[in-house]
């Protein structure tokens, strides 16, 4: 089994379906799956994360990203 270093947690309640997830899911997995980061991260779907307001939300490196889009997850990894 691959080891990772850091995961990626993009919720995928009502909300953030609405705003995209799923979207938003497929391109980070194709992001993490580039030469620069191949390896190094796991895509993890959660169930609410309670920032509603803020759809669609991802969590990477113990920061959450709120109204998250992919230039957004970029800058962070």
């Amino acid at each position: 089994m691959a080891t990772y270093k850091r995961f990626i947690f993009v919720c995928t309640g009502s909300d953030c379906k609405k705003s995209g997830c799923k979207m938003l899911q497929k391109q980070i997995k194709e992001l993490i799956q580039s030469e620069d980061h191949k390896g190094k991260f796991k895509v993890i779907k959660t169930k609410c994360m309670d920032f509603c307001k803020s759809a669609p939300t991802v969590v990477i490196n113990n920061e959450v990203v709120k109204k998250a889009d992919i230039s957004s997850i970029r800058k962070k990894l």
